[in-house]
């Protein structure tokens, strides 16, 4: 009996001291939503700006400090994507102004496809007048200094607390290139449905020194496509979002896309359905953030680095010249464009400047942090690859340059695999050694950050 008191009064203690507030979490959100019409992403279906509101877009942050003062950025927006040069101004600003390595900031965006136009991002695909050119670089102006105003709120908001994970599922999305859209209701049925996926829903929370939740992050490989329409929409990430925040008053939810470049919300094309996925999400991260969970000591770490992704082959100017005639006004929008940088710059560069960041929370949790748009062998690869159990993978991190295809779909081409590339003006589809590259550069800074102390 004194052998089972005094376990048990270890187990209390220990259980009491790891619930201590031993980190420092502040979150901030707010309203990214455009005030008047203008042009929308991701489709290059629409012909006319915007028309009203189906629900808020906003931009969302956590700064999380560590026992030993280091502090890290993460900002999720309600968007389809945002440029390097965006990005690089974005964060050369917060590193001045907050002593802050580049490694400790990072942007994300959910990739809803009824957000506006930002920057440069997918600039082939619209054909814009004067007017909507001026809109898009007035609100992405605008959009800069409301994220430096929501992570500032954020760090005013810093606060004791405790960091915890684990994670969930969720079954909505479906690989796109494997299973038609209309057969899917069917497939699923039957059980049918085919090629990889990834439904793992991982979720971070930050609880105060009571165990309130403050904040949390949640993940999921699907692309933000359930709506098409003319109404802004931060889509089903929204609303699960919406949901979580609604379940813990005052807490706020921060989604992060995982690499679902190649997975679709099936079936889709109506706001009751982003709004069914939406919940199936967020009861998804509920039951996480309601069972046991890991919690995670103190203490962060960081990795980046822009590495050399080489394409496949650039067009001669001759080949430019020709493409500039092309009936389709997409290849003919991009050769033009690359001619123009050709007779400005004097060449086409070989390659694309690509960020690859990892984050190490506690002595058990790595982060990877891709660019683009990518596609979900990366996550099952790394997740098997790195630590089983221990990895979560973000896309569309930092820079959304680009769809980034495994060496698989690289090679069966298609629309991830090629033809995406017209649409984001880059010269021609990626080298066969992307995968091994990018994986590479993972697995290096997944390594680094295990062994910092």
């Amino acid at each position: 009996m004194k052998r089972l008191l005094a376990i048990i009064a270890a187990f209390v203690t220990t259980s009491a001291l790891a619930a201590e507030p031993t980190w420092q979490a502040g979150f901030s959100k707010v309203t990214i939503t455009p005030t008047e019409p203008m042009w929308m992403a991701g489709y290059a279906s629409r012909k006319t700006p915007s028309a009203g509101t189906e629900s808020e877009l906003f931009a969302r942050a956590m700064v999380l400090r560590d026992a030993e003062g280091h502090t890290a950025v993460l900002v999720a927006l309600d968007l389809v994507g945002i440029d390097r040069v965006f990005s690089k101004a974005l964060c050369d600003g917060l590193q001045a102004k907050r002593k802050l390595p580049r490694e400790a900031i990072t942007l994300t965006v959910s990739h809803t496809h009824s957000g506006p136009v930002v920057g440069s991002t997918l600039h082939a695909m619209y054909f814009l007048s004067a007017e909507h050119e001026k809109k898009v670089v007035d609100y992405t102006n605008l959009l800069a200094k409301k994220v430096d105003q929501v992570v500032e709120e954020a760090f005013k908001n810093l606060a004791p607390a405790t960091v915890s994970w684990s994670q969930g599922t969720a079954g909505f999305a479906v690989n796109r290139r494997e299973n038609p859209e209309k057969e899917v209701p069917v497939l699923r049925e039957k059980g049918l449905l085919k090629g990889p996926t990834d439904h793992d829903v991982p979720v971070l929370a930050v609880r105060d020194g009571k165990g309130k939740l403050i904040g949390t992050v949640f993940s999921y490989a699907c692309h933000a496509t359930v709506l098409s329409d003319q109404k802004w929409c931060a889509d089903y990430p929204g609303y699960a979002a919406a949901g979580i925040e609604e379940k813990y008053p005052g807490a706020i939810a921060l989604f992060v896309a995982g690499c679902g470049a190649d997975q679709n919300p099936l079936p889709r094309r109506s706001v009751d359905l982003a709004k069914v996925y939406g919940q199936q999400l967020a009861v998804a991260v509920q039951k996480v953030l309601d069972a046991p969970m890991n919690l995670l000591k103190p203490h962060w770490v960081g990795s980046y680095r822009e590495i050399s992704l080489p394409l496949h082959e650039i067009p001669t100017r001759d080949a430019l010249v020709a493409d500039s005639m092309n009936a389709d006004k997409y290849i003919a929008a991009r050769a033009k464009a690359l001619l123009d940088q050709l007779k400005t710059e004097g060449s086409i560069p070989k390659s694309y400047a690509y960020p690859v960041q990892t984050w190490r929370l506690g002595n058990e949790l790595t982060m990877a942090m891709l660019g683009g748009e990518v596609v979900v062998d990366y996550s099952i690869r790394l997740k098997k690859e790195l630590e089983p159990g221990k990895t979560w993978v973000v896309a569309y991190a930092n820079d959304v340059m680009a769809y980034i295809p495994s060496l698989r779909v690289l090679k069966e081409g298609r629309y991830e695999g090629a033809t995406s590339m017209v649409y984001y003006g880059l010269a021609s589809s990626w080298g066969v050694e992307v995968e091994e590259i990018l994986v590479a550069e993972i697995t290096r800074q997944a390594k680094l950050v295990r062994k910092m102390p």
